[in-house]
């Protein structure tokens, strides 16, 4: 895999149904205060608040130039329409939004989303010149009855359909274990790092070597700063989705200088 050399590592802040507009505003400038600009020369850092928040953080971030980059938590696959309550890739594109989290376990468990519609959500943000994050993920049941490797393949394989190579090289994969999340029990990182491993042949024997070694695999699932370090000391993560621990800006600096 020779980009991986060349693998940027990226951080996520996922803050999920947390802060408002003007608690959002708070954060990004608190968390701003605490990362320096060999910190952004390291690390990718991106935060994603709530659908009402983009708008003041997007402001925040760019009135004050700040290094981070804008994610959202979710989107829908067309592009307008009488859809109640839903956003759409261009929505979220016009807030300067780099980044969005598809197929969030979460999503799977509480909406019923399905491999089908997390690929349909995928290429529509493809479509509007962001970056997926795309999220996969084993329950307790799966792993304890060892179908771990089937579920992720299964996944991968249907997030995935219909998805060129080259465009499969500009996202990025969030292996997250849904036992592990918001759970405070985390994968062992010798467990993340084969499952990881699998993630990138899976996407290689989809696409191509060149592709799949540009990819961006994040681990998530109780990610803190007490274990980022042994998480990205495996070959093939590049990074990591943080849920709780990135409410707190002192403990999600922490986890973006986990080198220090």
């Amino acid at each position: 895999m020779g980009a991986m050399s060349e693998r940027k590592p990226l951080i996520v802040g996922n803050w999920k149904m947390h802060t408002n507009h003007l608690e959002t505003i708070q954060m990004v400038q608190k968390l701003s205060y605490r990362l320096d600009l060999a910190d952004y020369e390291r690390v990718e850092v991106v935060v994603a608040p709530p659908f009402t928040a983009l708008r003041s953080a997007q402001v925040v971030i760019e009135q004050d130039r700040m290094r981070f980059g804008l994610g959202a938590q979710d989107v829908f696959w067309e592009e307008k329409g009488a859809y109640t309550g839903e956003v759409s890739a261009s929505m979220l594109a016009k807030l300067a939004v780099g980044h969005v989290i598809v197929g969030h376990s979460e999503r799977r468990q509480h909406f019923g989303e399905t491999d089908e519609m997390v690929n349909k959500k995928t290429r529509a943000v493809l479509s509007a010149e962001m970056r997926p994050i795309v999220c996969v993920g084993e329950t307790l049941e799966e792993r304890e009855s060892g179908q771990a490797e089937e579920v992720i393949v299964g996944q991968i394989k249907g997030g995935l359909a219909r998805v060129d190579a080259e465009s499969v090289s500009r996202l990025s994969i969030a292996y997250e274990p849904v036992w592990a999340i918001g759970t405070g029990r985390t994968a062992l990182p010798d467990d993340a790092g084969l499952i990881t491993e699998i993630i990138r042949e899976t996407v290689s024997d989809m696409t191509n070597s060149e592709a799949a070694g540009s990819v961006r695999i994040l681990y998530g699932g109780s990610v803190n700063p007490g274990n980022i370090k042994d998480f990205m000391a495996k070959k093939n993560i590049d990074g990591a989705l943080v849920g709780g621990a990135s409410l707190d800006p002192d403990k999600f600096a922490a986890i973006v200088r986990y080198w220090i």
